[in-house]
């Protein structure tokens, strides 16, 4: 195997960008992940429901060259098959996806493995137990890519930091200007579709995120 990028789980912090693919087609996808990696983004997950595999494995490939030559994780949303296929740092579950044992036998050793947990503190429980290297909350507010989402709360995010002791990810809505909320209460990490990638500027929008955890950082807790 190639290469791989730094991506231990102790370093999971920042903005975590999610390809959208709604908005952006295939010559579109790599120029508007640059431009978020740019702006700052920390990670960058491929996010794709269609069945064109040719199409999605060339894409996630281009991708995953990318994020490693800019040493960012790169991270394939619940196909597991194309994240060996493309040597993605990772793979990203839902409650639909093969469970993370599973994941673990087929991925390499240091391969990262998040979970969607949504408003179920249990779900993150048990996902921790079972050896996920991070665990992601939300919809914290309104979501144009699922309009209807179960609402997370805040105090998810500051109960998994006292018990859990994994990176949180918060995802669902977020702005620069509503995430800091959500980085106050516990979040590691803000997950971010159309406030980054239907921006007119992808990168300004990564960055004004950046400035957001360079913020809150500053903000004696």
């Amino acid at each position: 195997m190639a290469a791989r990028a730094v991506h231990m789980s102790h370093r999971l912090k920042g903005l975590y960008a999610i390809t959208d693919d709604r908005r952006l087609g295939p010559d579109a996808q790599c120029g508007a992940a640059l431009a978020a990696l740019r702006g700052g983004a920390r990670l960058i997950q491929y996010r794709d429901k269609g069945n064109d595999r040719a199409r999605r494995l060339a894409e996630a490939g281009a991708l995953a060259e990318l994020c490693r030559a800019h040493q960012v994780p790169f991270i394939v949303n619940d196909d597991l098959r194309l994240a060996i296929a493309v040597q993605a740092d990772g793979v990203h579950l839902g409650c639909q996806d093969p469970d993370i044992a599973c994941a673990r036998r087929q991925l390499p050793p240091e391969s990262l493995i998040g979970v969607s947990c949504y408003a179920d503190f249990d779900r993150a429980r048990h996902a921790a137990s079972a050896g996920a290297d991070y665990i992601a909350f939300g919809s914290f507010y309104p979501s144009q890519t699922k309009p209807g989402a179960v609402r997370a709360t805040p105090d998810l995010l500051a109960r998994a930091n006292r018990e859990l002791h994994l990176p949180t990810v918060a995802i669902g809505g977020i702005t620069p200007e509503n995430g800091a909320a959500l980085l106050q209460a516990g979040a590691d990490m803000l997950a971010v579709i159309s406030a980054v990638f239907a921006a007119p500027d992808i990168a300004a929008a990564a960055r004004a995120f950046s400035i957001c955890f360079k913020t809150a950082e500053e903000i004696p807790q």
